[in-house]
């Protein structure tokens, strides 16, 4: 019998949509590769995923709700699923993140996390989780689920341009990382500021942060770091930062310009035409 051992539901959210998939699966009536002919995979890609010894897609946990028709079990399990591949440090973060009205970030070297391309993420991520390199690209697109839902918090980015040229996954990854860029200056939401090399010393030289502000809960500030993050809700650090990001907001280029430049550095450096202008 293919990849059969015990699992503890209460392990992790993978163990528990594991030990549910087998439940289900088995009250159906359906071994592994019956299941696997009906969500187009294979016998041992539910053996794994059973098992907990491969993360399932959100795509994989649609087709198993459909297939076994469990009113969206799965496909509200993989949230928790994804989101606990995530470092055990970034987690906290992370779940503020999803739940803020409003998201301010500056970010010195990369593009932020939730307007990263799939290809992108994953040249980022393979320098340091290369033995878990799928799961964690999967955890980071399931964050940018929050820029989708009905009400989506406002995300105001100051980007330097440093990001821009900083050539990451190779010239194709970063073109289409820099359209994509362009691309999400058109969402109602999402105001994107380039911070070009002539701004000079600037409030963000001691590094990349984040500030979130909710509806009915402090604000936060968060400042990651290698391995690890901080994260405080301390008034005094929250008034000096946000006076630190109104200042970097004013000193970077305007939407407009900002769209040019990263338009002229997709042509310049990665040999790209540019796209149709920012509306």
């Amino acid at each position: 019998m293919v990849n059969i051992r015990s699992l503890d539901p209460s392990a992790s959210p993978l163990d528990y949509y594991g030990s549910e998939l087998r439940r289900l699966r088995e009250e159906a009536g359906l071994n592994q590769g019956q299941l696997g002919s009906i969500v187009f995979c294979t016998a041992s890609l539910i053996g794994q995923i059973e098992t907990a010894k491969k993360v399932p897609t959100r795509r994989f946990s649609e087709q198993l709700d459909a297939a076994l028709m469990t009113g969206g079990l799965f496909t509200r399990l993989v949230g928790l699923v994804l989101k606990s591949q995530l470092p055990n440090w970034f987690q906290p973060y992370a779940e503020m993140e999803a739940r803020a009205a409003y998201i301010s970030t500056y970010q010195s070297q990369l593009v932020y996390g939730l307007l990263q391309t799939e290809e992108y993420a994953r040249a980022v991520l393979s320098v340091d989780h290369a033995d878990r390199l799928d799961e964690m690209v999967a955890a980071r697109m399931e964050r940018q689920r929050v820029l989708e839902r009905e009400h989506p918090p406002v995300l105001c980015v100051v980007i330097d341009e440093a990001a821009l040229r900083l050539e990451i996954g190779g010239p194709e990854v970063m073109r289409s990382q820099l359209s994509h860029l362009l691309a999400c200056l058109n969402r109602p939401w999402v105001q994107i500021q380039v911070l070009p090399f002539t701004a000079g010393q600037h409030a963000g030289m001691m590094g990349t942060f984040t500030l979130l502000r909710f509806e009915d809960d402090p604000d936060l500030f968060y400042a990651g770091s290698y391995g690890g993050g901080q994260m405080t809700a301390n008034s005094q650090v929250i008034r000096e930062r946000s006076v630190g990001y109104a200042r970097l907001q004013a000193t970077a280029l305007s939407r407009e310009d900002s769209a040019a430049l990263i338009a002229r550095v997709m042509e310049e450096q990665y040999g790209h035409q540019p796209g149709p202008a920012v509306a």
